[in-house]
């Protein structure tokens, strides 16, 4: 993937594209979990004599691997439904050409990254993307 990111902040300079980064905040904690998870209380939520008991998580919470899963599923169907192509060698990374108009996205856990040649679409997309992770 670095390589990858490399080779696209090489692209953007050769081009003098537009680099925009940005961090979808509290991603994990808006979404819903998929499948019936179960885990230990944690410290501070037990009571005295129910230790052994578990709870059953109804939303994600932070370091929940299938969280991580959720997100890029959606991520990935929000992108795809702007026509954004995903890259078949490095699945983070989308493109989409349209016209004169270029823009690439890459997608790290939480932070994505633009490039692109029109700031009107980078702005369009930014505030999408916002928006889907709500």
């Amino acid at each position: 993937m670095a390589k990858s990111i490399r080779i696209l902040l090489a692209i953007a300079a050769w081009y003098d594209y537009e680099i925009w980064q940005m961090d979808v905040k509290t991603v994990f904690l808006n979404d819903f979990v998929e499948e019936e998870i179960y885990m230990d209380q944690r410290e501070g939520f037990t009571t005295v004599g129910e230790e052994q008991k578990v709870c059953r998580l109804q939303r994600s919470i932070y370091d929940l691997k299938q969280a991580s899963r959720s997100w890029n599923a959606h991520f990935d169907e929000v992108i795809r439904g702007y026509d954004f192509i995903k890259n078949e060698c490095d699945p983070c990374i989308y493109k989409k050409i349209s016209g004169r108009s270029v823009a690439y996205l890459v997608l790290y856990v939480d932070d994505i990254l633009l490039i692109g040649n029109d700031v009107n679409v980078l702005a369009i997309l930014k505030h999408d993307c916002q928006l889907s992770s709500q």
